[in-house]
């Protein structure tokens, strides 16, 4: 519930804190002293229309901010977690605000948010009914949610909108194999001519190219290869006064010199070894020069090679190993045209598995909608002359629809005629707020063990209410508050002295500048503006004792002194 509510320049309201409690919190005021504007600021902290004309003349901007109870709210604290956010000691800290540039901005516990995430976790939080917005049950999927929890279907309409998921899930799958099948049914014989023509290439070394030009260079300079290695073999070793011979008279010579002096041992070893390489790379150039393949054909074959591989890789990658990966990505389409995966057959026999699943909870469902929407409007129209509404009707009209929804085989809408002998019409189109205000009540009323939302705030609900009629709406009021909270604004005495906890709006020109304070209220002031309310202003005896009658009626006025005066005036 709502414990605190702090408004800054919200209109007329420029400073103030409201403190409210569990039960019926009443709020009371002149005409025009600003007491809807209460519940406007409500409205903009969970996520209402930021408007430039709530912002306070010459302010920069208007701020709303609002503590709100969550222990044992489950479904609050699941919104919570969804968004990274936790309840801080069972306390959750709202705060909205507005420019007067017309820049709207929101926090939950200090974490910026939107206005849409606001409205979404607030409607668990909130009901607000009155002249304008958040009328949470005027929405046909709230009002299809409310029969279901009046016909104690809430888990069978759960069911219904999994086992429509399950279905469509299947349906989309089924359909978008058939679409694939489709598409790969007609690119199929492009597809085999693909893997044909990569298959006929035997690709399998992305390093082919390497290789191909690596042997094609040599095969193109054979002629130069072989003789100039050859000529390198022959002035090296095959030749008389070869490199190899001359290294070898030097290192006779330098080894008899390293015999008189070992100092030259050193030099004789790499000489010695210099001549072995000379030996080896000749050898090995004479080897390579015999071998050199001078073969035309052999280079035709390999240019021919080589031109395929360049057209396979204009048409299916940059780089041999892009059209070796193709040719996978080829043979998997093809295969995924005979995988059991796409059986037709085998998909629309779990769809129409699912789709009976479906219709036998859907009927199921429908069954306990019908018996309750007659149970529902029976309970409350019994309460519309209760709650000023004289004469009228309420009924939920359940209308079969052409296919089975996420909702069931039907959709539901509640209607009401507020005038004997008028048509019922939709409860969206009911003539005044004040009216609307007085059906949410009698829905409350018989709703207030299945509603979850823990604050619920009447705004003007007393409009064209008088007399018996005013002290049942207050006690209807009363009575939806037990276990919850309710706000109400005012102008009856009979309601106002049904509260719990009894706000007082004042309106105040301080230094030229109109600003509206609220006072919480006890004992003799409430006593006074009970009496004010009754009779308005001077203030006579007679009103003050029977504000005092009515407050000890309820069992919520003063006592001592006071009680013993409102006994005498009884």
């Amino acid at each position: 519930m709502l414990i605190e509510l702090r408004v800054r320049n919200v209109a007329v309201l420029e400073d103030l804190t409201l403190s409210l409690a569990p039960g019926l919190n009443v709020i009371t005021g002149e005409t025009g002293a600003g007491k809807s504007i209460v519940v406007d600021a409500l409205g903009l902290l969970v996520g209402g229309r930021a408007s430039v004309d709530l912002v306070r003349a010459g302010a920069d901007r208007a701020v709303v901010e609002g503590v709100v109870d969550v222990a044992g709210h489950s479904e609050v604290r699941a919104r919570l977690h969804a968004l990274g956010l936790e309840a801080e000691d069972d306390h959750v800290v709202i705060r909205r605000e507005v420019t007067s540039a017309g820049r709207s901005r929101a926090w939950i516990n200090g974490s910026p948010t939107t206005a849409t995430v606001l409205r979404d976790l607030s409607s668990t939080l909130v009901d607000i009914h009155g002249q304008h917005e958040h009328q949470r049950l005027l929405s046909p999927s709230v009002q299809m949610e409310v029969l279901d929890a009046f016909a104690g279907a809430t888990g069978l309409a759960a069911d219904v909108r999994k086992a429509h998921g399950r279905l469509g899930e299947l349906i989309r799958a089924r359909d978008e194999v058939e679409a694939r099948r489709r598409e790969l049914g007609r690119k199929a014989d492009f597809l085999r001519f693909q893997l044909r023509e990569l298959d006929e290439a035997e690709l399998a070394d992305p390093d082919e190219e390497s290789a191909l030009e690596a042997e094609l260079g040599r095969l193109d300079h054979a002629e130069e290869l072989s003789g100039t290695a050859a000529e390198l073999h022959d002035g090296l070793y095959g030749e008389d006064r070869s490199v190899a011979d001359t290294l070898a008279t030097a290192l006779q010579r330098l080894k008899r010199l390293s015999g008189l002096d070992p100092g030259l041992s050193e030099q004789a070893a790499l000489l010695e070894g210099a001549y072995h390489q000379i030996v080896e790379v000749a050898r090995s150039l004479g080897g390579y020069a015999e071998d050199v393949d001078l073969d035309p054909e052999r280079s035709e074959v390999l240019r021919e090679r080589r031109a395929l591989l360049n057209a396979l890789k204009r048409k299916y990658g940059a780089t041999l190993e892009e059209v070796i990966a193709a040719r996978e990505s080829v043979a998997a389409e093809l295969r995924t045209l005979d995988s059991p995966e796409l059986d037709l057959a085998a998909m629309d026999a779990r769809a129409s598995a699912a789709r009976e699943q479906l219709l036998s909870r859907a009927r199921d469902l429908s069954e306990a909608r019908r018996g309750a929407a007659h149970g529902l409007g029976v309970q409350v129209s019994n309460l519309l002359d209760e709650v000023g509404l004289l004469g009228g009707s309420f009924a939920v009209e359940v209308e079969a629809l052409d296919q089975v929804a996420s909702r069931g085989l039907e959709s539901a809408q509640f209607v009401v005629s507020l005038n004997p002998g008028f048509p019922a019409a939709p409860l969206t189109r009911v003539a005044s707020g004040g009216e609307l205000s007085r059906v949410m009540l009698a829905l409350k009323s018989v709703l207030s063990n299945l509603d979850p939302v823990p604050t619920v705030v009447f705004d003007e609900i007393d409009a064209g209410v008088g007399g018996a009629v005013a002290t049942q709406v207050g006690a209807r009021l009363e009575a939806v508050a037990e276990g919850r909270q309710v706000l109400v604004v005012t102008h009856l005495p009979q309601i106002a002295c049904r509260g719990g906890h009894h706000l007082a709006v004042e309106k105040h020109v301080r230094d030229g500048v109109t600003t509206t304070l609220v006072e919480a209220l006890d004992g003799e002031a409430r006593v006074r503006e009970i009496a004010r309310m009754l009779d308005g202003a001077p203030l006579s005896e007679a009103s003050l004792d029977h504000a005092r009658v009515l407050l000890a009626q309820v069992g919520t006025g003063a006592s001592g002194e006071e009680g013993v005066a409102a006994e005498r005036a009884g």
